[in-house]
């Protein structure tokens, strides 16, 4: 590849430092404000000729949440995959803990899916957010692993199985 040299220079006129230069008058309120800069005038946002406006946006109940725009919560089952149990198992920071990715291939290469995989992961960490989550998606937790424990026995603490159980019956 062949480069090409070039040399950039920037002009720089030294002045005092009490004069600004003057700036171009713009014709369109659109374009930029008439009036000239100033260091005593705080700068406003927004229309300047007293209109009001309304935002096309809405959040929460009257427009549409984040479950409901698709950034949270509203992935289905089969919406998760391999690279999500990595994904998770890295940021939980269980390779650190563990040493290696051996934990998370067996669990992969057991035939379960991998949001029950995950589901089993969080309860293990008590990461009541992804629980939450992951059932909603779908996830059982009633999956058993090679060694025949399932989410709720792998769950971290008394507090983490009921609300892996009671999230269920108040999903049914």
């Amino acid at each position: 590849m062949a480069s090409i040299p070039y040399t950039f220079q920037i002009p720089f006129a030294s002045k005092p430092v009490n004069s600004l230069p003057s700036l171009p008058k713009l014709s369109s309120k659109f374009l930029g404000s008439q009036k000239t800069l100033s260091w005593s005038r705080p700068s406003r946002i927004g229309p300047s000729n007293g209109s009001r406006t309304q935002c096309w946006f809405k959040f929460g109940k009257n427009g549409v949440d984040a479950e409901g725009a698709g950034i949270y919560g509203s992935q289905g089952r089969d919406d998760f995959d391999r690279d999500d149990v990595e994904q998770y198992f890295n940021y939980m920071g269980m390779l650190a803990v563990e040493g290696s990715y051996d934990k998370m291939e067996t669990l992969l290469n057991q035939n379960i899916h991998p949001v029950d995989i995950l589901l089993m992961l969080a309860a293990s960490e008590g990461d009541k957010p992804k629980i939450e989550e992951l059932l909603r998606a779908g996830a059982k937790y009633d999956v058993k692993d090679a060694d025949g424990r399932t989410a709720l026995e792998r769950a971290v603490n008394e507090e983490i199985k009921d609300f892996i159980l009671g999230f269920s019956v108040q999903k049914a």
